[in-house]
């Protein structure tokens, strides 16, 4: 595929990466202001339902952490950008997305990112039991008290390919060492 100049789309054929059926893949880019140009690619099989997604950086850059305080419900539409190799921390909450095998990139906003917990509780709510249960209900409440703008919480990224990032002129960029984990701050 050629490379494809900001706001380009290009649409492939390939097979299913689920059943192996052909489907199209896009391939979109985009411009972030004050950030970078993106790749997303995306896919939806019509033989089996299967979604992919996923983001890409089309540069590469040092360690970097961002940091945002969401202190009120405007707060939640704050751009984020994942990349494949971004670790998301919401400390208040306890919850941590890191990347793994499987890690796909996203573009969303900070409402975006608490939907994506919700729906991982929500999994969780089919099977937990007792104290499982309870934290998940817990966390679920805390979630909503957040998108009201009445529980103040922050959203952490760490990325060593510094091709995540939270779009705003609030949010603290700083370089970081891939070896720490973060386990000192809060």
């Amino acid at each position: 595929m050629e490379e494809a100049a900001a706001g380009q789309r290009v649409v492939l054929n390939g097979p299913c990466s689920a059943c192996g059926e052909e489907c199209e893949y896009i391939y979109q880019t985009e411009t972030i202001p004050y950030f970078s140009d993106i790749l997303i690619v995306s896919a939806s099989c019509p033989a089996c339902g299967h979604r992919y997604a996923n983001t890409q950086m089309l540069q590469q850059g040092e360690p970097t952490r961002f940091t945002f305080r969401v202190e009120s419900s405007d707060d939640l539409s704050v751009r984020v950008v994942r990349s494949m190799s971004g670790a998301v921390r919401i400390p208040e909450l306890g919850v941590e997305i890191n990347p793994g095998p499987a890690c796909e990139g996203f573009v969303t906003n900070i409402e975006g990112v608490l939907e994506r917990v919700l729906s991982v509780i929500e999994g969780v709510l089919v099977w937990a039991e007792s104290e499982e249960r309870v934290r998940a209900e817990c966390l679920m409440a805390e979630i909503a008290d957040a998108r009201a703008g009445d529980f103040p919480i922050t959203l952490v990224i760490e990325d060593p390919t510094g091709n995540s990032a939270i779009v705003s002129e609030r949010a603290i960029q700083e370089p970081f060492d891939c070896a720490d984990d973060g386990a000192d701050e809060e």
